[in-house]
């Protein structure tokens, strides 16, 4: 049985590293006996990137189950059994990969923990998952007969009916002496292809910084759209993350002032301010004169409207201790898996709170 010692933190860099690896595993030509694949992909375009190898697999597997949140079905390969699953289902929240024969086995269990690894080069190749992995067949079996358990009827008759005449196969045979080399080789080829990924982050943050270095964090808008994901895909994201539009309104008086008080420099402390409310692995834009976007991975709706609210009252602190930052900032905010990100929405909800003036307001994600 697997222990805490077994888990893996890992990104999903990383993860589709080791999948495609297990994919080649399911294809590669042996003759030991019928084969039964499981892979859990979450959502239906991250299946669709993946078909044509799973319809080949397919044509190798005695069955093939693939399972998947979506509001339809899509149109599956040839011989893969599709399961749809909830919102809410514990299985939605998976990114499995499990791959028996009698002997053979191979698995990928990754939990996502819906965060982000601060820095990542995207939102979605830093998302953080923990995970087991590894070449032992009676360890694949047993998350097999896990998976068949949690699905229940949801398979088919004739999947039902596949999966358990390749699980009662596989019973029947011991496991292959040998098996902790392989599981041992995996494991190390995961935890260097992990490392490579977090020195690809380490080199991207200190490329940023010095791009924009010491006074602000504010990314330039093409490498934020990179990053957030904006590939014109409107299917729905895994990763929640709240989006917040910002205005900084500056108070009437002289652009000049006996401490030498410049509308250039309040601007700059201004954005100095906000900046500084940042968590690491958050992003900002600037998105006109005085209005910017900020990007915050992992935040729930709560926190969100808390984040919110502490940088209305930041702003106003700072104004009632100086006399040379006043200005004050008005927030439309949402959180959302949307793909691409409601920047528009949000733009008019701002118009919208500062014609009225609501210092935050929410929509819908």
């Amino acid at each position: 049985m697997p222990n805490a010692t077994d888990v893996h933190r890992l990104t999903k860099r990383t993860l589709v590293t080791v999948s495609h690896s297990l994919e080649q595993a399911a294809l590669a030509a042996a003759e030991d006996g019928p084969m039964l694949v499981f892979a859990l992909f979450q959502r239906l375009p991250y299946f669709e990137r993946e078909s044509q190898v799973y319809a080949r697999i397919a044509e190798r597997a005695a069955v093939t189950v693939v399972g998947l949140v979506a509001d339809q079905g899509g149109h599956a390969p040839a011989g893969v059994h599709t399961v749809g699953l909830a919102e809410n289902d514990p299985l939605a929240r998976e990114w499995t990969v499990v791959v028996v024969t009698p002997r053979f086995g191979a698995l990928l269990v990754a939990h996502d923990l819906e965060r982000l690894q601060p820095g990542a080069t995207t939102m979605e190749s830093g998302r953080l998952f923990d995970a087991r992995l590894g070449l032992r067949r009676d360890e694949a079996l047993h998350e097999a007969l896990r998976l068949r358990r949690q699905l229940g009827d949801r398979l088919s008759p004739a999947a039902r009916a596949a999966v358990d005449a390749v699980l009662e196969r596989v019973r029947e045979l011991p496991a292959t002496p040998g098996e902790s080399r392989a599981d041992a080789a995996l494991r190390v080829f995961a935890a260097r292809a992990e490392r490579d990924h977090q020195l690809l982050i380490a080199g991207s943050r200190e490329i940023r910084r010095q791009d924009h270095p010491g006074d602000t964090d504010i990314a330039g808008k093409p490498g934020v759209r990179r990053w957030a994901g904006h590939t014109g895909v409107t299917a729905p994201g895994v990763l929640p993350v709240a989006v917040l539009a910002v205005r900084i309104v500056h108070s009437a008086g002289s652009p000049e002032g006996p401490i030498g008080r410049t509308a250039t420099r309040q601007h700059q402390a201004a954005v100095e301010l906000l900046v500084s409310q940042l968590r690491p692995g958050d992003r900002a834009v600037k998105a006109g004169p005085d209005d910017f976007l900020l990007y915050l991975p992992s935040l729930g709706p709560d926190e969100a409207r808390r984040f919110a609210h502490a940088l209305v009252a930041s702003f106003s602190d700072t104004a009632a201790r100086s006399s040379f930052l006043t200005a004050t900032v008005t927030v439309a905010l949402t959180v959302t898996r949307r793909r691409p990100l409601p920047e528009d929405e949000l733009r008019q909800a701002l118009d919208w709170a500062v014609a009225g003036d609501a210092p935050v307001v929410t929509i819908d994600g």
